[in-house]
């Protein structure tokens, strides 16, 4: 059996698949949320432990013959956070999150110390790992000195299950240190952070051992002691991986961020429209990619203002067919990746009038997401990928109406499969699999069966094709009224 790992910004999921890849068993756990006000964003990493070893403990007490049977873990995680740990391993501060905007100035300093672009083949975001650890050099520079490594937060999950120092090339991606087309660290780009290859984990592809887990952990779990640890997985590419997609079609993460995801068998940037160029979590393959940092945060976000649930938000938008509203929401609660770059940018409601109503602003919402990842999807046609259609996942993909809304907008089918609500941790899972399989990574990562296609109402194509030139309109004189250090112009 194969136990896989999702670290993710709000909860952890673990969850085993027996070797016919059917899910034996599965736990979650909350991670503890720091307070924190954007553009600062931070998390302690302790409380990723605890919600792992408490997603394991109960896994372990419901179902005891489980864990001892599995062979290899596969970890995934949020991506572009920054641990930062001393040579004793002990944390030196909490993580720099992957939606932390404070590091915009940053950026424009490194865009002048090395050829980040060219050699990563993506923008500098604020996002990124290398601009927060130049902003802890100069705003916390007692802190960097002691640092004596950086690691990814799943990498340090790893650290905590192995003691090995390891990082995939996917998460690792992005860092903003990786020379993505050769997929080895870039000592200019790491130079350029006053920063070596001592700082780094050794880089692996995801389905590569990484380590044993710790024996005191196998004791606690009642697990083998030759049972490894792979590489795994940035959250992304593990959904895909999941989702079967590793060498064609496309994925659409609809979770706390919003992600369009299409893998190349060649490295492909395309850094004007914020498109991002990664490796893959297998080994001779890279991805495209577009991000919006609010997706289904949005809806949680508008369910704490309205003092109303998701669900009775949702039932407000259910009948068909699903005109667009005239009110625009811009879901830009933390900022923008793809395609504009610019963490400053802020949400808003727009075009409310007297006579609009809840619904109307809970539709916006979720046209406002659609529309955002619609901006992704020509992002990457732009790069020269054709998507037709995509498998969807996150906890965004329950709602059928969103996901109508999605297709009107993208004019594409969604695809939603059963195992589809397992997301990342599946990938990971899956990795582990062919981790102890090497020879077998094409038969592991099949498409799971399609339980429901949605396609888009045809007869509404010209008015969402409107709604959305005017969504886009908006977001042009929003870019207009903030600067990129976010004062108003």
């Amino acid at each position: 059996m194969y136990l896989g790992i999702d670290l993710g910004t709000s909860a952890v999921k673990a969850i085993v698949i027996d070797d016919n890849q059917h899910v034996v068993s599965e736990s979650q756990s909350d991670v503890k949320q720091m307070p924190s006000q954007p553009p600062k964003s931070e998390q302690e990493p302790q409380m990723w432990i605890s919600a792992v070893g408490s997603a394991l403990d109960k896994m372990h007490h419901d179902q005891p013959a489980i864990l001892p049977s599995v062979r290899s873990i596969g970890l995934s995680g949020h991506m572009h956070g920054a641990v930062l740990v001393d040579k004793k391993a002990d944390i030196l501060r909490p993580c720099i999150m992957w939606d932390d905007g404070r590091s915009t100035k940053e950026c424009m300093e490194l865009a002048n110390l090395a050829d980040f672009e060219g050699i990563t083949g993506n923008l500098i975001m604020a996002g990124f790992t290398a601009p927060k650890l130049r902003w802890v050099k100069k705003n916390e520079p007692e802190l960097f000195a002691k640092t004596c490594h950086v690691l990814l937060p799943k990498d340090y999950l790893r650290l905590w299950l192995t003691g090995e120092l390891a990082s995939d090339m996917s998460d690792a991606s992005g860092t903003l240190w990786m020379d993505i087309a050769n997929r080895d660290w870039s000592d200019e780009l790491l130079k350029a952070c006053d920063l070596d290859r001592s700082h780094m984990p050794h880089l692996v592809e995801g389905i590569d051992s990484t380590g044993h887990l710790r024996r005191t952990h196998c004791q606690r779990w009642g697990m083998r002691k030759d049972t490894i640890v792979v590489g795994g997985a940035g959250d992304n590419a593990a959904a895909a991986c999941g989702m079967g997609i590793v060498d064609g079609s496309a994925l659409i993460s609809l979770g706390t961020s919003g992600v369009v995801f299409a893998p190349t068998k060649q490295f492909r940037p395309h850094a004007d429209r914020g498109v991002h160029a990664f490796c893959h979590a297998v080994p001779d393959m890279w991805h495209q990619m577009g991000v919006i940092l609010s997706a289904a945060s949005c809806l949680d976000w508008f369910s704490r203002m309205t003092l109303q649930s998701p669900k009775d938000l949702l039932s407000l938008v259910k009948n068909q067919p699903l005109e667009p509203t005239n009110v625009i929401f811009l879901p830009f609660l933390t900022g923008n990746r793809t395609p504009y770059n610019n963490p400053s940018l802020r949400a808003s409601f727009t075009h409310l009038s007297a006579d609009a109503e809840l619904s109307d602003m809970m539709l916006a919402v979720l046209q406002g997401v659609a529309f955002a990842l619609h901006d992704c999807l020509l992002s990457l046609q732009e790069a020269g990928t054709d998507i037709v259609e995509a498998f969807v996942v996150g906890g965004g993909s329950q709602s059928k109406t969103w996901m109508q809304i999605i297709a009107n907008t993208t004019d594409i089918n969604l695809l939603l499969a059963p195992k589809g609500r397992y997301g990342s941790a599946l990938g990971a899972a899956r990795l582990a699999a062919a981790g102890c399989h090497q020879s077998r990574i094409q038969s592991t990562m099949y498409r799971p069966p399609v339980e429901t296609v949605i396609e888009p109402e045809k007869n509404l194509k010209n008015a969402y094709a409107d709604a959305y030139d005017r969504f886009t309109q908006q977001c042009e004189w929003e870019r207009a009224r903030w600067a990129l250090d976010g004062t108003s112009i």
